[in-house]
């Protein structure tokens, strides 16, 4: 379990005693917004500041008036899981004035707000900046023209101004993610994964288009995440006589079997020449050269509107928090900044810097410097494009390097969302590195039994939207068959493995390795790619499946609280799967928005729940109605669910009644979210290729055989903190509980007290890792493309 850090900064020092904080949402809307917004307002008032709201953007600030109201804890209620803005935004011209500026700040100090939360996109911030640079000289006029007390200079000298990114482009240079952008991801996948349905039984060619207008990340990652045969985008236009290429790969699409065919448009899509592409254009195009019956879906405004996911709202509760953070320590030296987010880090960075970097990318594709424009996007972009290209686009077998390796990928313990995404990538990497490739069906038992045959390019494709095993999956461990794995091993020649799976599968690498000392057929590179929804993969800070199971748990809870919107007051009790770990039930608390998340890393007594009890009648007696209460599955074997909700319904009658529910396997299946598509299918494509190195590094020629039998041939490749590292199993087992089956230190356990904090409970809240102004870095160490697997 985690034990605390002798060195945490806690905030308790840092009082907003006195200070008035003003958040405001500008530019286009994005989902999370309102989660922003009102993780700003609980942080401002938990901190003991004053928060106001500036409704309707800047445009509400230059107004003044009702627009500038003061926030109060329950009037963010039950706006987590709403889409766009309820505060509103504009587009203000006025702005853009000196003369609007003026009256903006006028209104400022006559609610002595000096710290201003902007939440929107480049645009907004620079203009936030410009005012804040403006600030004093404004003072001046209106002390000079009368409107406001010549004190006032002096009592409001600075203005301090934090920005959060709020767009669902991810154009915004010097963050992984920016918010809307998982959102709108969703959005688009869902449309992409219906419209498959359809094409298949017409065997039709869709075009689609999707927003992005100067930047192509939606149109890129959403291709990457459906398999999408072409896509087009801004920053990398195609090469000239691209229209034959394209209709090539179509036309051999086809003829190896698959009905449809998919193409994604980003609207800003140009070419070499920079004359726009239009979906209409590669819609005529496919008809003339093809015949293919082709439509085009034009998506709009479709993506920017709905429920926000579970990663916007976990994205934008940590900014908010950060936010208010950045505000209480800045200084009148300290340069604008923007809060962002770096791998699962969060991070702040000069705001100046950012949009200079996000305008030069800007340059870049107007001087047809295509190349550049891609790097300055950042190694996020460049790596999704790079494993686009390896995926979709099969290199004749002319071309293809010949290796004469075997290497055989297998699914290993519970299915997770998003296994299906890290398999085709492994193949297909697999392959275009000149290997060839083996499934195995139903895990180390299925490997036993010789359920082991070659698959091809074809084979896996449409595997990305598809939940569950496709291969199939056992929880067995290897040790009980070992002589009979060794065996297939042999006979079928295999020179590595490479495995998706979870807790079983991290055991499982510990007994092949321990069994090389018997059999050199387990004398071959292995690696482990982490996959399960509990999230408790030693040497990983992620998982592939966890972000699927998370809506899961996010979606069901907003439709529960629902449930009792209009009757009287409710609590709902909500257990989570898990095993012994907690990160299902504390990260689903804070994206739902819960009031409690029983864990068995932080251990709780009677005491506790008696005080969650008394905490919750408290709000209730207010103008609250609903309360949400998770519990891990494991948690403590006496305080079961039954026993909780027994507990809450007795101590809280009169006051509000109770209702449980276990959510189950649900959380398990369903088709995977673009995140976890997208992260199956770079870390597997990274750990192919670390495959390949180790078979070329332990290929003995004189012996033609392969023998890796090193520690650092049998890894696991996972995320931590800001980078994918590839880190030898053995090295992972002090850091391993096994009893409990969760890693000893456990990064989100530090979110815990930001769901407190955003429920109204007193906590402590750790600061170390915040309070650094960073630089914005134009190209990153090698290993850190982690970028939260997005």
């Amino acid at each position: 379990m985690a034990q605390p850090d002798s060195k945490k900064i806690f905030f308790e020092n840092l009082s907003g005693a006195g200070k008035a904080i003003a958040v405001l949402t500008s530019g286009g809307d994005a989902q999370g917004m309102n989660a922003a917004v009102r993780a700003v307002v609980r942080m401002g008032l938990y901190v003991g500041a004053k928060v106001y709201f500036i409704h309707e953007g800047y445009q509400g600030m230059v107004d003044g008036g009702d627009n500038i109201k003061e926030a109060s804890w329950e009037s963010v209620s039950s706006m987590l899981q709403v889409g766009g803005t309820v505060i509103g935004s504009a587009r203000c011209k006025e702005f853009r004035t000196h003369e609007g500026r003026l009256k903006a700040a006028h209104n400022l100090v006559q609610h002595g707000i000096t710290n201003l939360c902007v939440i929107g996109g480049d645009g907004s911030l620079t203009g936030a900046n410009l005012f804040r640079e403006e600030w004093s000289g404004l003072l001046t006029e209106l002390v000079e023209q009368g409107s406001i007390e010549a004190d006032a200079i002096q009592k409001y000298s600075a203005l301090h101004i934090v920005g959060m990114v709020g767009s669902i482009d991810n154009d915004f240079c010097g963050t992984d993610m920016t918010i809307g952008t998982d959102s709108a991801l969703h959005r688009i996948i869902e449309v992409v994964d219906a419209i498959m349905t359809t094409a298949q039984s017409h065997q039709r060619t869709f075009v689609l288009e999707v927003m992005g207008r100067h930047c192509g990340y939606l149109a890129l990652v959403s291709a990457l995440a459906c398999g999408a045969d072409w896509v087009l985008i801004p920053e990398m236009p195609p090469e000239d006589g691209w229209e034959d290429k394209m209709c090539q790969k179509l036309s051999a699409t086809r003829s190896r079997g698959t009905r449809l065919n998919i193409i994604i448009v980003a609207e800003g899509a140009i070419d070499r020449h920079g004359k726009p592409i239009t979906s209409s254009f590669v819609k005529d195009l496919v008809v003339k050269c093809l015949g293919f019956d082709t439509r085009v879906t034009i998506l709009g405004h479709v993506q920017r509107g709905g429920t926000p996911s579970a990663f916007d709202r976990i994205l934008a509760s940590r900014m908010g928090v950060e936010a208010v953070l950045a505000l209480l320590e800045t200084t009148a030296n300290t340069p604008a900044c923007v809060v962002s987010l770096c791998g699962n880090q969060s991070v702040r960075l000069p705001l100046m810097e950012c949009v200079q970097m996000t305008q030069e990318v800007q340059k870049a594709m107007d001087g047809k410097r295509f190349e550049e424009a891609v790097k300055l996007r950042g190694r996020s972009f460049e790596n999704n494009l790079r494993t686009y290209k390896l995926l979709a686009h099969r290199k004749p077998e002319s071309e293809l390097p010949t290796s004469n390796f075997n290497v055989a990928v297998l699914n290993v313990g519970a299915p997770a969302a998003g296994m299906n995404a890290a398999v085709r990538s492994a193949v297909r990497v697999g392959i275009s590195e000149g290997h060839k490739m083996f499934a195995v069906s139903d895990g180390f038992e299925g490997f036993s039994k010789g359920q082991i045959k070659e698959i091809k390019w074809a084979d896996v494709g449409g595997w990305t939207g598809q939940g569950g095993s496709l291969l199939g999956t056992k929880r067995t461990l290897p040790a009980k068959h070992v002589e009979k794995i060794a065996e297939q091993m042999r006979k079928n020649n295999i020179n590595a493995l490479l495995i998706v799976g979870g807790f079983e599968a991290f055991l499982s690498l510990l007994e092949l390795l321990t069994a090389r000392g018997k059999y050199d057929e387990f004398c071959v590179p292995m690696v482990m790619v982490p996959a399960t929804v509990s999230n408790n993969v030693p040497g990983s800070d992620l998982s592939i499946g966890a972000d699927t199971a998370l809506n899961a748990i996010t979606t069901t809870c907003d439709r529960i609280k629902q449930s009792a919107s209009g009757t009287k007051r409710r609590v709902f009790i909500i257990e989570t799967m898990g095993g012994y770990c907690g990160y299902l039930a504390s990260v689903g608390g804070l994206a739902a928005g819960a009031d409690a998340a029983y864990i068995y890393e932080e251990p709780f007594d009677i005491r506790d729940l008696q005080a969650n009890v008394e905490h919750l009648t408290e709000k209730m007696k207010g103008s609250i109605q609903r309360g949400l209460v998770l519990r891990n599955e494991n948690c403590n074997e006496n305080y079961t669910t039954d026993f909780i909700y027994q507990l809450y319904s007795e101590e809280g009658k009169g006051v509000f009644d109770s209702r449980k529910n276990v959510l189950g396997h649900m959380q398990q299946g369903g088709a995977p979210s673009p995140f976890d598509r997208n992260f199956g299918t770079k870390i597997s494509a990274k750990a192919m290729q670390w495959v390949t190195k180790k078979l070329l590094e332990t290929f003995r020629q004189d012996e033609g055989r392969v023998f890796a039998n090193s520690e650092d041939s049998c890894c696991l490749l996972g995320m931590r903190r800001r980078a994918l590292v590839f880190q030898p199993v053995v090295q992972l087992k002090d850091d391993t509980d096994f009893v409990h089956r969760i890693p000893k230190e456990q990064w989100w356990l530090k979110l815990r007290p930001l769901m407190k904090i955003l429920a109204k409970y007193k906590t402590s809240y750790d600061v170390s890792d915040s309070g650094q102004l960073e630089h914005v870095v134009r190209n990153r160490p090698k290993e850190s493309d982690a970028s939260v697997a997005m």
